[in-house]
């Protein structure tokens, strides 16, 4: 599954808003938006924060795994 595709039903099953996200996140909400529609990467401070915000491992957002949960 894409990032992007991933990042829009993480935020749909917490049933959320793009405008939520990009506050918690610090993003601002147009960046966020490219985020869900078109795929643009993020920032290595935001994919941070947008894995800390889902409580997914990064490896789950950029789908190298479908197992979400994050190893500590």
């Amino acid at each position: 599954m894409d990032f992007n595709m991933r990042l829009r039903g993480l935020r749909k099953s917490r049933g959320v808003t793009q405008v939520e996200v990009a506050k918690e996140c610090n993003t601002v909400e147009r960046a966020y938006q490219r985020l869900e529609a078109d795929g643009n990467k993020p920032s290595y401070d935001t994919l941070i924060a947008l894995a800390d915000y889902f409580g997914v491992s990064i490896d789950y957002l950029v789908g190298r795994t479908d197992n979400p949960e994050v190893s500590k």
